[in-house]
């Protein structure tokens, strides 16, 4: 990690505050309250974002915002980005014609929506969200965009807890994390 770019992620470690057994037990629950707070460490993170994908991707269609957090980084990144933003939704929050995924949560099953006109065959997207966790989420996104044949360049998240391994399930689309954890 290069100095600058070790800096700049230090500010963001410095605005997520760890809460044990919470939402239950066992868990260490990581919040981005504190980043929101701090416009300084909000700009950064969607500095980081927009600096690594105009390195790795020289051209993007849209970035997709994962509901609800991916909404707070993916419209303000595609602004920077000069793009549009498309939203992938739980169930039964957008109108028209659309695609869903199932999947599977910890503790249930859960669906997501895209409006079915929202990107066509072939468009470049990135997936932006807040967390990479288990991956389920982000592997129902990725579903979402083969049923409209778009095509994955990356999926970005500001934080990835890296022992529940949800990369390994994204495979083969690359994810690129902010910040890790164990």
């Amino acid at each position: 990690m290069s100095g600058e770019l070790g800096a700049r992620r230090r500010l963001l470690e410095e605005r997520v505050r760890a809460f044990p057994d919470f939402p239950s037990p066992g868990v260490l629950f990581r919040d981005i309250t504190p980043l929101l707070k701090d416009p300084i460490a909000f700009r950064t993170v969607i500095d980081i974002l927009e600096d690594h994908l105009k390195t790795h991707y020289p051209q993007i269609d849209f970035i997709a915002g994962l509901d609800s957090r991916g909404f707070l980084f993916g419209p303000v990144l595609a602004q920077r980005l000069g793009i549009g933003c498309v939203l992938i939704r739980k169930k039964g929050k957008l109108p028209g014609p659309k695609e869903s995924v199932s999947y599977t949560l910890e503790y249930g099953q859960a669906e997501l929506e895209i409006q079915s006109d929202a990107l066509e065959p072939g468009e470049k997207v990135v997936l932006v969200d807040d967390l990479l966790a288990t991956g389920g989420t982000m592997c129902a996104a990725c579903e979402l965009m083969k049923k409209l044949k778009a095509e994955i360049l990356e999926c970005a998240v500001v934080i990835e807890l890296k022992s529940l391994k949800g990369a390994e399930k994204l495979k083969p689309f690359p994810v690129y994390s902010l910040l890790q954890y164990d």
